[in-house]
């Protein structure tokens, strides 16, 4: 691709090349099997992960975010602007235990930053083999660190102040290249029965080892170059096929050294869509050829895969293959028979899709060992019972299989057999009490890890529902949290509708084993609901007989509430498991209070802005004006966003401004501007002067944020407007007809930045009717969209939202507000706030 055409690209396209070929030529670089760049966030100090080379993207989910200030060696290459060389997992667990803890495999890994100057974009990570010392990796360290500094110089290229380079997205997952050359090969030909002849493209000469000006032509020599012990069948099939009579195919053939070869051909009938052996077809074809026709064919050298597939066919143990995607790139019958799941299922599918029993936590933790280690695991997984509308069903073997995955350079080859049949392997975990727990215990750092992606009290109920009931088997969770010495409900799932209802809001005095949990502080366990009656007589239970399991959630010795986990069936906990359960309790009670705590401060910022944000807006005779105001849905749900509609001496300023970042400081800085804003407005100042003393106002307060404004002082009676702009995107102006465009407004930098900037003024005019529309970028930016794409989307509709009542008293601009929010208002998921303030001149009276 020629510079030029890049440049042509939309900035989102040309990150995402930048970002991919430094990965790729990273993996190469380093000798690793895998490796991507963890890029700077739109929010402050959080790194995400932009792109991964070489591993699924869903294994790894917990780690597509990191902040800078955790102990793990990608913020500290990135906040230090230093490299850090893990050579291998001896290492890895002395300097950064936490990391260590949550992949606990054997491998070496490299980070480099990615910077340009003092500019810090980024990290650029490999994870590659194990090795004794790091100085054996000292000259992929140094190639690696050039490579950051290229890729950070391309960012800076990209770089620009209304649109600095951020990743906000989830991963790019790419395949870095094969390690060697694909094996298979395959050559097309075209025979003329009428000449004899056999013409073949370039492919087929490099096939069968024979240069253009030594071929021949004659079909016999064809035939005997392709398989000299089966030439006669080769003709043979080549005549047959030529008159619509064509034999099996593929034809499976040997050569002379013993390697197969594959020949496939198109009989000349087949362009007719008849075929003599086709049951459903007429007596004749509907055009008979006179005579026989050209045969068109392949030859197809599959190479050593294809002899080792065919071999895996006739296996009694199923296997199947993935490649370091986790895509499914093979899968023999029995593989197929126990999964239950068809083959054309199986193939091209990741394997959690493809099996979904398969994506449980535990699973998914011994497929990421086997990605990053040289050791095959072990490990037993309980498949559920057969489903009658599934097409296989084994009702007579096992309920449980047992797998193995054994690594290799570009994919895992997986063994799976009914557990009964398992003699050769580690056997499965067998509790005090005899009966025996085959899924390997969960490692309490994974849901840790989850965990501190959860910020309300939802979403960390929903992380113990994901992570935690599977590894168990349980089946039904119920999360109370403590307020005012009684329990409420903040999470149930899986129990029957209305069961717990008669224990919401239950006192600390009751006897109830929810409540005894969190005041002894001791978890209990119940094998059966009988043992759990016994023990609570009269207690009200549902119809299931399963186990039941009461863990108090404390945190750092503070009660916060209790935690109900239900099984469909009875059984009993080991000692192990009930150690890691009541540890888990204690990880899920932290979370809980975390998530109090952000919810008070969430609260406080939301009744902040809303006292900041106009109550209503200044009215004028002949403007009519509309607001809106919609909190984004991710994190705090509350940011900077602000609109104002001021008297500035006899016409009015309409006010639209941005403050970077969310949650309370945000919030507290955007009042802070909004005042200023206000005052400067009330005194009938210029639009210059308004951003200019505003910009060092927010000099002054140093918060360490910046923001973005457009100030435009109108006047009613002409229609004139002076506007100034502190990088805040254009507004739109939709003229009484209908016509609409972006207004090209001159501008300055954001305000808090530099306190020398100037903001130049522009003059426009507004017709009665027209409709100027100020907003903020949580309307028209999409995250892996152009932000110009957006501005394009919302001036298309609002050129169809239709025109405002114009005449004295009209109130319709409100309905154009709704339309143009409309999408957004809906939106389940909002990563930013929006504000959107519209204006039209009325005519006068």
């Amino acid at each position: 691709m020629t510079g030029s055409s890049q440049d042509a690209q939309p900035k989102p396209a040309r990150l995402a090349a930048l970002l991919i070929d430094a990965s790729m030529e990273a993996v190469s670089t380093a000798g690793g099997h895998a490796g991507g760049v963890y890029l700077r966030s739109s929010t402050p100090g959080l790194l995400r992960l932009a792109v991964l080379a070489g591993l699924p993207g869903p294994l790894f989910r917990p780690w597509w975010r990191l902040h800078a200030d955790r102990p793990f060696p990608v913020a500290d290459a990135h906040r230090l602007g230093v490299q850090v060389v893990l050579p291998n997992a001896t290492e890895t667990m002395r300097r950064y235990p936490q990391f260590a803890a949550g992949l606990p495999f054997q491998f070496g890994s490299l980070y480099v930053p990615v910077v340009a100057g003092s500019d810090l974009y980024g990290v650029l990570t490999v994870l590659r083999p194990s090795v004794q010392d790091a100085a054996e990796v000292l000259p992929e360290c140094d190639r690696l660190a050039r490579l950051g500094q290229d890729l950070g110089a391309a960012l800076r290229n990209l770089d620009d102040e209304a649109a600095p380079v951020a990743w906000d997205d989830e991963p790019l997952c790419v395949r870095p290249p094969a390690p060697r050359p694909p094996l298979a090969r395959i050559g097309r030909f075209v025979w003329t029965p009428e000449t004899g002849l056999v013409t073949g493209d370039e492919g087929l000469h490099t096939l069968l080892g024979v240069p253009p000006t030594e071929f021949t032509g004659a079909v016999e020599a064809f035939a005997d170059a392709v398989a000299p012990s089966e030439a006669n069948r080769i003709l043979l099939a080549l005549r047959d096929t030529a008159v619509g009579r064509p034999p099996t195919l593929p034809l499976y053939l040997r050569t002379t050294d013993g390697e197969l070869r594959l020949m496939d051909l198109w009989s000349p009938y087949e362009a007719t869509g008849w075929h003599p052996n086709d049951p459903a077809a007429p007596a004749a074809p509907p055009t008979t050829p006179p005579g026989p026709g050209p045969v068109r064919g392949i030859v197809l050298d599959p190479g050593l895969h294809a002899t080792a597939d065919a071999a895996a066919d006739l296996l009694p143990d199923g296997v199947f293959c993935l490649d370091r995607e986790g895509l499914i790139v093979y899968a023999n019958p029995r593989a197929a028979q126990l999964l239950r799941r068809p083959p054309t299922e199986l193939l091209g599918r990741a394997l959690w899709d493809a099996v979904p029993w398969l994506g449980r936590p535990d699973v998914e933790d011994h497929l990421r060992g086997a990605l990053l280690s040289p050791d095959p695991v072990h490990f037993h997984v309980e498949r559920p019972a057969a489903n009658a509308a599934e097409p296989v069903s084994l009702p007579s073997e096992g309920d449980w299989l047992a797998l193995a995955v054994h690594p290799g350079p570009d994919r895992l080859t997986c063994t799976v057999r009914p557990a009964s049949r398992v003699a050769d392997t580690a056997p499965a975990e067998t509790p005090a009490d005899g009966l025996a727990t085959p899924a390997p215990v969960y490692r309490p750092i994974v849901l840790a890890i989850a965990l501190t992606e959860a910020v309300t009290a939802r979403q960390v109920s929903a992380v113990v529902m994901r992570e935690l009931l599977p590894a168990f088997g349980g089946r039904r969770l119920a999360i109370y949290l403590l307020q005012d010495r009684h329990l409420w409900l903040a999470w149930e799932s899986g129990f029957p509708p209305g069961f717990l209802a008669p224990f919401e809001g239950v006192g600390l005095d009751e006897r109830l084993p929810g409540v005894e949990t969190l005041t002894t502080g001791r978890p209990l366990f119940f094998d059966s609901m009988q043992q759990l009656a016994a023990a609570y007589p009269g207690i009200q239970l549902d119809a299931s007989e399963g186990a039941r399991a009461f863990l108090p959630l404390i945190a750092s010795g503070r009660s916060v509430g209790s935690c109900i986990l239900g099984f469909d069936r009875a059984r009993s906990f080991s000692g192990e498991e009930r150690t890691v359960l009541t540890a888990l309790a204690g990880l899920i009670a932290h979370a809980m209070e975390k998530a109090q705590r952000y919810e008070n401060e969430a609260a406080l910022a939301r009744g902040l802005q809303q006292a900041l944000l106009p109550r209503r807006l200044s009215s004028h005779p002949q403007v009519e004006t509309a607001g809106r105001y919609l909190p984004g849905t991710q994190g705090m749900d509350v940011g900077g966003d602000w609109y104002d509609v001021v008297e500035s001496g006899d016409g009015i300023a309409l006010v639209i401004g941005d403050v970077q970042g969310h949650g309370v400081q945000a919030a507290a800085t955007m009042g802070q501007l909004r005042t200023a804003v206000r005052a400067f407005a009330l005194s009938d100042r210029p639009p210059d002067e308004v951003m200019s003393g505003t910009n060092h106002l927010l000099m002054d307060l140093d918060p360490g944020l910046f923001a973005s404004c457009c100030y435009i002082r109108l006047d009613p009676a002409t229609g004139v407007a002076l506007a100034a702009r502190a990088g805040h995107l254009p507004p739109l102006l939709r003229q009484a007809d209908g016509r609409t465009h972006a207004l090209d407004l001159a501008g300055g930098v954001v305000l808090g930045v530099d306190g020398r900037a100037r903001y130049p003024v522009t003059e426009l005019r507004m017709e009665p009717g027209a409709i100027l529309a100020l907003y903020t970028d949580g309307l028209v930016e999409k995250p892996g969209d152009d932000i110009d794409d957006g501005i394009s989307a919302l001036r298309v509709a609002l050129a169809r939202a239709g025109a405002p009542a114009v005449r004295p008293g009209g109130r319709a601009l409100a309905g154009v507000a709704d339309r143009l929010t409309t999408t957004a208002r809906h939106a389940v998921d909002r990563p930013d706030d929006i504000a959107l303030l519209l204006a039209t001149r009325r005519t006068a009276r």
